[in-house]
């Protein structure tokens, strides 16, 4: 998707004065604005100043008094069309965030028909109508996604009835009303009635309404019999979905509906009003807005109009890279918003666990399994089988778990758990279903970004190796930790690296094997290791302490029992065979000799499988920034070493955990 149009980095910031404390009190909204290429200040404005002002806030008059005054310009900066998680007025850390991205707007302000404003001008220009297929897939994607201005809903939630009348409310004082009340909602109301009679009726109530920070107009007793009032946590694309007529004043909700082929009803003059795309109550002047396709709506009020800000990476971005990022949030939002009792984390983990799961009402701990426990470490989750089940994602961290470097992917399964093929899991859905729009350009870009970064699950430092003579072919052979989960849980007839081996040898009598040592095991901290005298009788060559991906590089095939480098040879187009039934077998992807379960029919392609295995399914937090965030940036920090590495408590337990390697059951009970 083309990017959006941000102000050319360079040359001296434009001072903005400005006369709203929210200016100085909002880091994130000083931060986007200077990245645009503001200065915000304060006094005496010059004449012909910049003036900014926060929409039609109650003290906007301060900023339009002194433009009048001293013949300023006025900007007008409003929270753009996707902004949060939960709304700013909000309380909680997460509230606090800010915006992820701002209108700033130096011809009006979108919800004020009084004169055209920059996404009006933006719909009228032709570069907006050329970006019909960006913009048609950006709806496509915030649709599939779920997503709107605020994402406090929760999906699994359903109307109250289909094919009903939707009208839409608003909070009073809202600023895109222009002063309307109480009796514009009543007669928008009344004509809801009289234009579909015994139609169900539904009045959605506004999500700050709905919260207790700020009344509505409509309340229940303005319902008739049969009709509904809702102010539950439900889904706008939902709602908009199963209604049969929509009505709205200025709502983005009625925005929404447009976008999902509906033509509202507007009794108000929003920005999408007078396109053609909606009936209107109080028409626009002739001549005032033309015709326009719902998409090149969409280009001006998402893809050019705002100025996108990627907090992670503390830079300006484009409407994906700011989709990209309230996915995150919001996917970690909707797992935690209630809180969790955790059960079955070792000490060591719990800091990232508290940052990784606290985006809700926090993480407890407890020692004790409970009905009330809702997150359990997944080799202890048969004791609270309610729980959701964690483990560490297919993009760990920058060194080994045993020994206590933190992730910063991970893995929140509330069916089960990816390496136990005895049961569904989470991941297995996903790859089942359709990827979402978009998800095929997207992974392909994050597989080859992996392969540029020379990435895995570890990213340890290791040597490159030479490969032994001959002229057969070269078959990598992945050891592995024998009394690992997967190992128990999905292992076929061969259970160990020693049988493996010999499989492997057996029906590869010409191949030359290159067998890798699982690094816990090389460091004594897990068991697993073959006697040398059976390892020069059965591999060509042992790779201890080798680059995995300088390997995967070097060898024309996989043979594995349950190991993650089979999935990662597939990310590198390698032949891939499996003993075991790991994740990543079944789907007609691979080779499989081993127990693979029947339930596994889809059959999707290496970017769908990939979708699911590394977007849709771990949940990753930034290092540095601490926020949720996207795979595309977990991979900027796993290519930064500096950025991933653990906090000096961790690193003094794992220097004296690696010298007391012989008792590792010291750490691991």
């Amino acid at each position: 998707m083309p990017s959006a149009e941000i102000p050319a980095a360079g040359g001296d910031p434009r001072r903005l004065l400005v006369y709203n404390g929210g200016f100085w009190l909002k880091p994130r909204l000083r931060r986007i604005l200077a990245l645009a290429g503001w200065q915000i200040a304060t006094g005496l404005a010059p004449r012909g100043a910049a003036i900014g002002i926060w929409g039609a806030s109650p003290t906007a008059w301060r900023g339009r008094a002194m433009a009048a005054r001293r013949d300023g310009t006025l900007v007008t900066v409003e929270d753009a069309f996707l902004r949060s998680v939960l709304p700013g007025r909000a309380k909680g850390a997460l509230a606090r965030r800010g915006p992820i991205g701002l209108l700033i707007d130096p011809h009006g302000l979108h919800f004020d028909p009084r004169r055209p404003s920059l996404i009006e001008h933006l719909v009228e220009d032709p570069a907006s109508a050329a970006l019909h297929d960006a913009a048609r897939r950006g709806i496509a994607r915030l649709r599939a996604l779920d997503l709107s201005k605020y994402n406090a809903h929760r999906p699994e939630l359903d109307p109250p009835c289909d094919g009903h009348v939707l009208v839409i409310d608003q909070t009073r004082g809202d600023a895109s009303l222009m002063g309307a009340g109480r009796p514009l909602f009543l007669r928008m109301l009344a004509a809801a009635r009289a234009e579909h009679p015994g139609r169900p009726l539904m009045i959605r109530s506004h999500p700050e309404t709905a919260a207790g920070l700020r009344p509505g107009h409509l309340t229940p007793d303005d319902l008739l019999p049969g009709e509904h009032f809702c102010d539950a946590p439900l889904s706008p694309w939902k709602l908009v979905k199963g209604a049969a007529a929509v009505y709205a004043v200025s709502s983005q909700l009625g925005y929404e509906a447009l976008l999902a082929g509906h033509r509202p009803r507007l009794f108000g003059q929003p920005f999408y009003a007078g396109w053609g795309l909606s009936e209107d109550e109080f028409p626009l002047p002739d001549g005032r807005r033309g015709r326009a396709a719902p998409e090149t709506l969409f280009a001006a009020s998402h893809l050019r109009a705002p100025v996108w800000y990627d907090p992670c990476r503390d830079r300006l971005c484009d409407f994906d890279g700011a989709l990209d990022q309230i996915e995150a949030e919001t996917r970690v939002f909707r797992q935690d918003r209630d809180g969790h009792l955790a059960y079955g984390m070792r000490l060591w983990k719990r800091p990232f666990i508290a940052r990784a799961f606290g985006s809700g009402r926090g993480v407890r701990f407890t020692r004790r399994p409970s009905p009330q426990v809702t997150l359990a470490w997944a080799g202890t989750a048969d004791q609270v089988p309610q729980a959701i089940r964690v483990e560490d994602g297919f993009l760990r961290s920058r060194g080994l778990g045993a020994a206590l470097t933190p992730p910063l992917s991970l893995v929140a399964d509330d069916l089960g758990i990816y390496y136990d093929p005895n049961r569904e899991s989470r991941l297995e859905r996903l790859i089942a279903a359709p990827p979402p729009p978009g998800a095929e350009a997207r992974t392909e870009a994050l597989i080859a970004a992996i392969r540029e970064a020379r990435l895995s699950k570890y990213n340890l430092a290791g040597c490159r190796i030479a490969l032994p003579p001959g002229d057969g072919p070269v078959i990598l052979v992945p050891g592995q930790v024998e009394d690992d989960a997967s190992i128990r849980l999905g292992a076929g007839a061969e259970r160990g690296n020693l049988a493996l081996l010999q499989r492997v040898r057996a029906e590869n009598p010409e191949a030359r094997l290159i067998y890798k040592p699982h690094p816990d095991v090389e460091a004594g901290l897990r068991p697993g290791a073959i006697a040398p005298a059976d390892l020069d009788r059965l591999a060509d060559l042992v790779a201890h302490k080798a680059d995995p991906v300088a390997l995967l590089d070097q060898v024309d095939a996989v043979w594995t029992i349950t190991s993650t480098l089979g999935f990662e040879a597939l990310l590198r187009g390698l032949p891939v065979t499996t003993l075991g039934a790991p994740f990543y077998a079944g789907w007609g992807l691979t080779r499989d000799l081993g127990p693979v379960p029947s339930r596994r029919q889809a059959r999707p392609g290496l970017a769908a499988f990939v979708h699911a295995c590394l977007i849709a399914y771990p949940r990753y937090v930034d290092p540095v920034s601490g926020l949720p965030c996207p795979p595309e940036l977990a991979l900027d920090r796993l290519a930064d070493p500096a950025a991933t590495r653990g906090g000096p408590a961790l690193r003094v337990l794992a220097k004296a955990q690696g010298l007391l390697s012989g008792h590792a059951w010291i750490w691991r009970r």
